[in-house]
């Protein structure tokens, strides 16, 4: 008796164990857990990484997302289980401006990433996907959301947001011919909540007879029930398109969905007869961390339509792609090792390679602007619902220094320090709250708890003080501020000399 019991025990205690493990891992970006189990639980990408271009490349899979004005940009992620990923490249050094939903594709053995940007588009190109890639080059054409195919003929086309296309010279470098309208969409009922018609993000791929296209609906943010995936098909890549009777493929059925705005889907062959689709969302109450990127099994009907299966529920775990195990070593803290700065971090719109340092363990960045907009702060996705993130800073002449909360111009706030005092930033107010309490050096962090920001500052990294003000930061998001970005942990370096850091550290706080 008592053997069973012990047994007993141990089996109900085994259960709490795997279901706190299971709860504590599904916010986490890169599900180890769940994937050693044979499970994973969206997203895929945690945080914002909208807009997902996937190009699958023998048993490879790379993928990149909207960079808009953080630089370098162009993130390459690099996969072999569609699951966990590792950064490998920032194609995008020349600050070209903000750079909406590109296309990553490969043809004749060379790698292609096209890119709208303000009135024009243009395309990079390499033969090597982690590059040296090539400078930006003028497409001189409008409209957004590229998307590239090519017939088996070899001549290759461009698509836009808004059905139509233009033709594409054998190296794809150039266009040869005038725009021309093809696909009209889907009808959307009248009596659906949606943003707009918004017919955007054409992405191709040809299976058996027919080539696919793959479009956004419903409007990229406003209502949760806007976006949506749509599909048709067509002997040819330039139409004539029969929408699929499968329409939408995927949208989010009220504000009580967990995932709203679905939308910008790629569909790929993982392996022979393996499907899938990879889109993005927001998640519910969680606006300001920006569309993530999600993934879900596609099954194929007998007359040659993709659907998602019967049973499938984006919010539950699912099983993982039969693919060999990968590992991603990505993590967020940083301590700065070696001489370059790693792919995760992005400058806010300006870009110089001359004005930071990475030695000896620190990061030295030279001061610049009157504000943290300004400044072009240093900023990181983070992962988490909830979290911290602090840092070691040093301080050289007339620097202000600082740990912040960044969405956009319109949008920042965060705890700072000059050479003797603690400042706080409150969406642009800014004063001094702790006086002559460093001298050059210290520590500071920031919390956020589900939206709650407090701010703190430490003289030995381990007693912290917590400052007076707080934040309220749900609102920094599309839907308020525009631009459709996300709320990102920022480094900031403010007005002349420079700002030393060392020891960024990122930790999830678990609820």
């Amino acid at each position: 008796m008592n053997i069973l019991l012990f047994h007993k025990k141990r089996l109900t205690l085994s259960f709490w164990l795997i279901l706190s493990v299971f709860v504590v891992n599904a916010q986490k970006q890169y599900n180890q857990d769940l994937v050693e189990s044979g499970e994973f639980i969206n997203p895929i990408f945690s945080g914002d990484y909208p807009d997902p271009s996937i190009l699958v490349d023998g048993d490879d899979f790379y993928m990149v997302h909207s960079s808009f004005d953080y630089y370098p940009g162009l993130t390459i992620w690099h996969s072999k289980d569609l699951i966990n990923w590792n950064p490998i490249a920032n194609p995008l050094t020349k600050n070209v401006g903000s750079v909406w939903a590109p296309d990553l594709v490969k043809y004749d053995d060379k790698f292609y990433i096209y890119l709208p940007v303000n009135s024009t588009n243009y395309v990079i190109v390499a033969d090597d996907i982690s590059g040296p890639w090539s400078d930006p080059i003028d497409l001189k054409i409008g409209r957004i959301d590229p998307g590239h195919v090519a017939d088996d003929d070899g001549n290759r086309y461009l698509y836009f947001n808004d059905g139509g296309y233009v033709p594409l010279s054998k190296d794809g470098l150039s266009v040869i011919g005038d725009f021309k309208p093809s696909y009209d969409g889907w009808e959307i009922p009248r009596d659906w909540t949606i943003e707009c018609f918004c017919l955007e993000g054409p992405k191709f791929f040809k299976r058996g007879d027919y080539y696919y296209i793959t479009v956004a609906e419903g409007g990229t943010a406003g209502p949760a029930t806007g976006h949506m995936v749509i599909s048709a098909r067509s002997k040819s890549p330039l139409g004539p398109w029969e929408n699929s009777p499968y329409n939408p493929i995927i949208r989010a059925e009220s504000q009580q969905d967990k995932w709203w705005s679905v939308g910008h889907a790629t569909i790929i062959e993982a392996k022979p007869n393996d499907w899938w689709m990879v889109f993005h969302g927001y998640e519910k109450d969680h606006y300001n961390m920006g569309r993530q990127t999600l993934l879900a099994p596609v099954e194929w009907t007998d007359d040659g339509w993709f659907k998602l299966p019967n049973d499938f529920d984006l919010e539950k775990p699912l099983n993982k792609p039969n693919l060999p195990e990968f590992k991603s070593d990505y993590r967020l803290s940083d301590n700065f090792e070696g001489n370059s700065l790693h792919p995760k971090w992005k400058f806010f719109k300006n870009y110089d390679a001359n004005r930071f340092q990475v030695k000896n363990n620190s990061l030295t960045i030279k001061a610049k602007g009157n504000s943290i907009p300004e400044s072009s702060p240093l900023l990181i996705i983070p992962a988490h619902h909830s979290y911290s993130a602090q840092v070691e800073i040093e301080l050289k002449d007339g620097a202000v220094g600082g740990l912040v909360m960044f969405y956009n111009e319109k949008g920042s706030s965060g705890v700072l320090a000059d050479k003797n005092n603690i400042i706080a930033n409150l969406r642009g107010w800014q004063f001094v709250t702790e006086k002559n309490v460093i001298n050059r050096r210290v520590f500071l962090k920031i919390e956020n708890n589900n939206h709650i920001v407090d701010m703190y500052y430490s003289l030995d990294g381990k007693t912290w003080q917590k400052i007076e003000s707080s934040l309220e930061v749900s609102g920094y998001h599309h839907n308020v501020l525009s631009g459709f970005l996300s709320l990102r942990i920022g480094l900031v370096a403010i007005g002349e000399g420079e700002v030393t850091f060392k020891n960024f550290k990122y930790k999830a706080i678990k609820k």
